[in-house]
C-alpha cells in the first residue's frame, strides 16, 4: 500500500471509532437525521424508477420518516430504504478519495436534498435539507479555493457514517426485533415466504457488503496504477498495466519456472 492508501484506511477507522463512541449522543443527531432523509430518498427513488408518483417526503424531529406514493413496483420500493441508505454510503466512501469525485458526491447530495423539497416537505427536513445543502456548499468552495482536501475527508466521514448507521438500522428495526411497521415486515406481507429477521438479515450482510466495496474502490482510486487515470477508467481495470507489459512479465515468470 502507498502512503495515501494507508492515510485513507486510518482515517477511516478513526471516523468509525468516533463514530460508535458518539452514536447515540446529540453530536450525531443531525447526521442520524441525514441518514433517515437519504432512506426516505431512497424509497422515492425507487419508486420514480419503477414508473411510480412522489406525494411526500418527510423526515421527523424523532429520527424518523415516510415515503407517500402512489404506483411503482413495491417489491422494490420497500427494500430501498435500507440498501438505499447503504447504497448512498458506499457511494460516498469510494469518492472520496479524489478531489473531482468527492465534489461529484457533494453535488449530487445537494441535489437531492434541494429536489426532495418540491414534495410536501415537513418544518424538520426543510431545516435539515437547506442547512446541509449549505454547509456541503460550503466545504466545496473551500476545497476548491481555500484548502484542499477538506471536503475529501468530509464525504468519507458522510459515508462512514451513513453506511454504519444504515447497518444498525437494519438490526436494531429488522433483526433485533420484528417491528410490525417496519420495511421488512412490509416485505414479509408481499412476500410470505421469507420471515421479516431473515429479511433484515439479508439486507444486513447486503449492507456490510456495500461498505466494504466503497472503501475497496476507494483504496483502488489511491492506488499508483490509478495516477492520471479517471475515476472510471480506474474502477473498471482500464488503468492497470499495459497489455504487452503484462504479458512480457507472465512470459518472464513462465521461463523463470521452467527454467528452475
Amino acid at each position: 500500500m502507498n502512503e495515501a492508501q494507508i492515510a485513507f484506511l486510518l482515517l477511516y477507522l478513526i471516523y468509525i471509532g468516533i463514530i460508535l463512541f458518539f452514536h447515540d449522543t446529540m453530536v450525531m443527531y443531525p447526521f442520524r437525521l441525514l441518514t433517515t432523509f437519504l432512506h426516505e430518498m431512497s424509497h422515492a427513488i425507487a419508486c420514480w424508477i419503477t414508473c411510480g408518483s412522489v406525494r411526500a417526503i418527510r423526515v421527523y424531529d424523532n429520527e424518523g420518516g415516510v415515503t407517500s406514493y402512489v404506483g411503482g413496483c413495491r417489491v422494490l420500493i420497500i427494500p430501498a430504504g435500507y440498501v438505499g441508505a447503504a447504497i448512498f454510503g458506499s457511494l460516498f466512501v469510494s469518492m472520496s478519495g479524489g478531489q473531482k469525485t468527492a465534489t461529484g458526491a457533494a453535488g449530487a447530495l445537494i441535489g437531492l436534498l434541494l429536489i426532495s423539497l418540491f414534495f410536501a416537505p415537513n418544518r424538520t427536513m426543510v431545516v435539515l435539507n437547506i442547512c446541509y445543502a449549505l454547509v456541503t456548499s460550503i466545504f466545496i468552495y473551500m476545497e476548491w479555493y481555500v484548502f484542499s482536501p477538506i471536503l475529501c475527508y468530509i464525504v468519507l466521514f458522510y459515508g462512514a457514517f451513513v453506511g454504519l448507521h444504515a447497518i444498525f438500522d437494519v438490526y436494531n428495526d429488522c433483526v433485533g426485533r420484528t417491528v410490525l411497521r417496519s420495511d421488512a415486515y412490509a416485505c414479509y406481507e408481499v412476500c410470505p415466504c421469507c420471515l421479516p429477521k431473515a429479511v433484515g438479515i439479508q439486507w444486513a450482510i447486503c449492507n456490510i457488503l456495500l461498505q466494504l466495496t466503497g472503501i475497496w474502490v476507494a483504496m483502488a482510486q489511491l492506488s499508483d496504477e490509478c495516477d492520471n487515470h479517471s475515476w472510471w477508467e480506474c474502477i473498471s481495470g482500464d488503468a492497470h498495466f499495459d497489455t504487452w507489459e503484462l504479458e512480457d512479465k507472465v512470459s518472464h515468470t513462465l521461463e523463470d519456472w521452467l527454467h528452475w
